[in-house]
């Protein structure tokens, strides 16, 4: 008897949360619209410009600044995946070639 009440009451409480109010619904309508466009022109041209990997182009072979840990370092690039950000390039004094943002890479 009591699993029936409580079942009773979960289900009149679903209801009521699903019920829309016609007075809230059209509440909105003596309001002028926010929802105006705004042109989007020249922010759009502006963002490629402002991109670091588009003005600076490095290419493997490259010598460069990389910017570890807080520290620039001099570097030599292996290779660029300019699709996906990163550089792979070669720390000078270390053996192994590490991969890291082009946004991190110097160009000299």
């Amino acid at each position: 008897m009591m699993m029936k009440v409580f079942a009773i009451a979960l289900l009149a409480l679903a209801l009521t949360a699903c019920e829309s109010s016609t007075e809230n619904a059209n509440s909105n309508d003596n309001k002028p619209s926010a929802a105006t466009p705004a042109p989007a022109t020249p922010a759009a041209t502006a963002a490629p410009a402002a991109s670091p990997a588009a003005s600076t182009q490095i290419k493997a072979g490259d010598k460069v600044k990389v910017a570890i840990n807080g520290s620039t370092t001099e570097a030599t690039v292996v290779s660029v995946d300019e699709k996906a950000g990163k550089a792979t390039v070669k720390i000078q004094g270390q053996k192994e070639e590490k991969t890291v943002a082009i946004s991190a890479v110097i160009k000299q």
